[in-house]
């Protein structure tokens, strides 16, 4: 893709960088994302990709914005209250980057789906609030080859991974988000945001992250996080970065997998 004259003005913070320059601005400019939950991450990651130019960004969400929202959901207004999402979404990231190309999906991300829209995008963000969903995300992208940023967020601690497991090689090898945690744990163990609370705040500075993983993968800058976990603390603002090896025993991508098809999550 050739950069326009005033693409060039548009993006020359990016473009000053060495590690980015002309050719990872027509990466990200090249880029396909699929952003799960235009939520607290998903707001962050949506605007950040939108203003750094990413080609294509669908957003899938099947909620409609409520005024408890608006505390860390920053993508949405107070006029909007009671809109979709998605439409929500998309009207910001119009607003912010007509040069965006959108799609939004008003639905939940589920098994009958997942392959379906994981076709169209090079990686996936995934800013879903249950394990339900980040297992099945994880699932559907490991099968299709696809590369996965996942962040999740309560009270004032956040996680934050990219998973390649698709990509093992000899020389290198890369854990899913299934070597780490094998099952969800228990239902009534896991509160969530609209029961324990969540600070607005840190879901801005975990959802820019999220943005950042994402940029660094379509443009090969820096270091990849897979095969990290980044743990945050925000009511200590401690960041730790932990090392993780793929599981051998993973039923998704250990040496006998037992989970071959989305079958698990229908």
């Amino acid at each position: 893709m050739k950069i326009s004259d005033l693409q060039i003005e548009r993006y020359a913070r990016h473009i000053l960088l060495p590690e980015i320059g002309g050719a990872g601005q027509t990466k990200i400019m090249d880029g396909r994302v699929l952003v799960i939950g235009a939520g607290g991450l998903g707001s962050p990651v949506l605007l950040y990709l939108a203003a750094a130019g990413v080609g294509t960004i669908g957003i899938i969400d099947d909620d409609k914005i409520e005024l408890s929202n608006l505390q860390r959901q920053i993508i949405h207004t107070t006029p909007r209250v009671g809109k979709p999402k998605v439409e929500s979404a998309r009207d910001a990231v119009e607003t912010i980057n007509p040069d965006v190309k959108l799609q939004i999906y008003e639905e939940r991300f589920t098994a009958d789906n997942a392959f379906k829209l994981l076709k169209h995008y090079d990686i996936v963000a995934d800013g879903s609030d249950n394990f339900e969903t980040r297992f099945l995300v994880n699932d559907a992208c490991y099968l299709t080859g696809t590369t996965l940023v996942s962040a999740a967020i309560l009270r004032f601690d956040a996680q934050l991974g990219t998973y390649k497991a698709h990509l093992k090689t000899s020389q290198e090898d890369h854990p899913c988000y299934r070597c780490i945690f094998p099952e969800a744990p228990p239902a009534d163990t896991t509160p969530s945001c609209a029961e324990a609370g969540v600070l607005g705040a840190l879901c801005g500075v975990v959802g820019s992250l999220q943005a950042t993983e994402i940029l660094k993968e379509l443009t090969g800058a820096g270091t990849s996080l897979s095969g990290y976990l980044l743990i945050i603390d925000g009511l200590g603002c401690e960041f730790r970065k932990i090392k993780v090896n793929p599981d051998p025993d993973c039923a998704l991508c250990g040496i006998q997998p037992t989970i071959k098809d989305l079958s698990l999550h229908t």
